[in-house]
């Protein structure tokens, strides 16, 4: 038995009983199937949750990394900027990383030119976090995070806290999850007490 001939006209079948029951054509049918957003496994198996289910480039070397590596994690999202007055937050933001990292919090940066504050270069922005604040947290190159052209995960963020970044360090956390807790502008630090009571909650919760 042709075993392609069999997957094809099996396929065209599933197709037709959708149709059927969205009562959609099947040329309708086939492209709601293609747009549905494809879900992903993290390494333990588990369903990755659709705000981690996107792949940015590493900082230091440019190689595709997946946000699904922290799934049931607790995540705190950051725009950062070199030249900003908010920079320094790099300090505080790699003591929470490195201070509750064993419980479960990570912390993403994402440097951005939004604000236009940003180095020119993926390899200068890394050596600047490097070399200036010993950052050791996770960094991805640089990202679009605000408007039409913004990263699809900052897209995300922004449409379910109703708050896009205004500046430069503007904080989302996202729980165990995988789902938004809050947002914070660039003027609750690292080190307020609003966050940090945010983290010790989320990291108590069950994934």
């Amino acid at each position: 038995m042709n075993h392609s001939w069999v997957n094809h006209w099996g396929g065209r079948l599933i197709l037709a009983l959708l149709a059927a029951v969205l009562g959609l054509g099947l040329e309708a049918a086939q492209a709601s199937t293609s747009a549905a957003p494809s879900t992903s496994a993290t390494p333990s198996g588990a369903l990755c949750p659709t705000l981690l289910n996107h792949t940015f480039e590493r900082l230091q070397d440019e190689k595709p990394q997946s946000l699904c590596q922290y799934a049931g994690k607790v995540v705190l999202v950051v725009n950062t900027a070199s030249f900003c007055g908010f920079t320094s937050q790099y300090k505080g933001l790699e003591a929470l990383n490195t201070q509750y990292k064993d419980k479960g919090l990570v912390v993403l940066g994402f440097p951005s030119n939004d604000f236009a504050q940003e180095k020119a270069s993926n390899k200068e922005i890394a050596d600047f976090c490097e070399s200036t604040f010993g950052v050791k947290f996770p960094m991805f190159t640089k990202t679009q995070v605000t408007g039409d052209g913004a990263a699809p995960l900052f897209k995300q963020l922004t449409v379910q806290t109703g708050q896009k970044p205004r500046w430069n360090f503007h904080k989302y956390l996202i729980g165990r999850d995988g789902k938004v807790i809050d947002q914070y502008n660039s003027m609750i630090g690292p080190e307020s007490k609003t966050l940090v009571s945010a983290i010790d909650k989320a990291l108590k919760a069950k994934p």
